[in-house]
């Protein structure tokens, strides 16, 4: 099998989806890769490494998309890529394609097998490859509040952890999954203090437990988010429900109650955003401002340190896709029900629920569409 790796192109994306021993593994199992030259260069893997490891370096991106049986990737693809989309592709990356209705008729159009990682859901009820990155993004999401935080940055002037004889800073995370925790470890930290939010009694027992009561655990409502975040120096949004759109739990109208040079950072901007007044940034424009509220909302967050979050991130992804590369697409999906759900589109339908739920659509069921009893 032939597998693919092209250099990324989203703003400000220094993340790859294969690293050198990655590749070695691949060519010992028998199998080609193709990298695009400079790939790796924003997480200082050179050409000469891939090369070294048994890589085939490819000048263009058009290239590798022409000839891979599998696309790996690390974001969604984006309009340029578009037109490489074809019947016979695999594309194993992460997709978040509930908010990405054009993303999502290209994929269908040209009959693309969408293999997305956050979708991807073991025995246990984890998601080993949405894990990773979103603890990532759950700890950068406290370091980037507590920058944006400062007056220079256009926040409130607040020092997360305070100092002896001054409150430290009041961080409201809403939602407590891993996202959450991550955020809440590092905002702990530093000395803020921090609440978390979350429709799920049992969870909040478990933080309650895992953080010793160093911090206040408060059941979802529409009362307690309002007046939580009206004192807030800080807001994370960390709500998930994978494949699906973020539902909008903090509104345009608590935004409005909220003190000027308040942070909201919205990591759950990959699937839409759980604040109303959420939409999509870049490292490069990365916030704007909402009734005097500061809005961070990169849906890429872990782009930002490149180096870990590959790492991170294919130490989790690469047993799959030697699995796919292994046992060929078909085989893998008919004997992996957990990679099988993380098909999004297959044969020019979708796949997933909720994808479809949230773009108003239809979905096929995948085993059936597979024939697999």
């Amino acid at each position: 099998m032939i597998i693919g790796v092209p250099k990324e192109v989203k703003d400000q994306e220094g993340r790859v989806a294969l690293v050198p021993h990655g590749v070695t593994a691949l060519c010992e199992a028998g199998h080609e890769v193709l990298v695009q030259s400079t790939a790796g260069e924003g997480c200082a893997l050179p050409d000469s490494d891939y090369a070294s490891a048994g890589a085939q370096i490819v000048n263009g991106a058009a290239e590798v998309w022409r000839k891979a049986d599998v696309v790996v990737k690390v974001k969604e693809p984006q309009p340029s890529e578009y037109d490489f989309l074809r019947e016979g592709l695999t594309l194993f990356t992460y997709l978040h394609l509930a908010p990405l209705r054009e993303l999502t008729d290209r994929l269908l159009a040209s009959k693309t097998t969408g293999i997305a990682y956050e979708t991807i859901v073991e025995k246990d009820g984890s998601l080993p490859l949405l894990t990773p990155m979103s603890e990532v993004a759950g700890r950068m999401a406290a370091q980037v509040g507590a920058q944006y935080l400062e007056a220079p940055n256009g926040g409130r002037g607040v020092l997360l952890g305070g100092v002896p004889g001054v409150a430290p800073a009041n961080v409201v995370i809403v939602g407590g999954g891993v996202v959450g925790t991550n955020a809440a470890k590092i905002a702990l930290g530093m000395g803020a203090r921090v609440s978390i939010i979350d429709r799920n009694l049992n969870r909040l027992r478990e933080l309650d437990d895992i953080f010793g009561g160093r911090l206040r655990t408060l059941a979802s409502n529409i009362w307690t988010v309002t007046e939580s975040i009206r004192h807030a120096d800080l807001v994370i949004g960390a709500v998930l429900i994978p494949g699906a759109s973020a539902p909008r739990v903090v509104r345009r109208s608590m935004i409005a109650n909220m003190r000027r040079g308040t942070v909201v950072v919205d990591v759950a901007i990959d699937q839409g955003g759980c604040f109303e007044t959420s939409h999509a940034t870049t490292h490069t424009d990365p916030v704007y401002f909402v009734d005097g509220v500061l809005h961070y909302c990169v849906s890429n967050m872990p782009a930002a340190v490149p180096n870990t979050s590959t790492l991170a991130l294919t130490n989790a992804t690469f047993p799959y896709l030697l699995e796919i590369a292994n046992k060929g697409v078909e085989r893998a999906l008919q004997m992996h029900r957990g990679l099988r759900s993380g098909v999004n589109t297959y044969n020019g339908f979708i796949t997933y629920p909720a994808v479809a739920s949230s773009q108003n659509r239809e979905h096929r069921d995948l085993s059936t569409l597979m024939d697999i009893q």
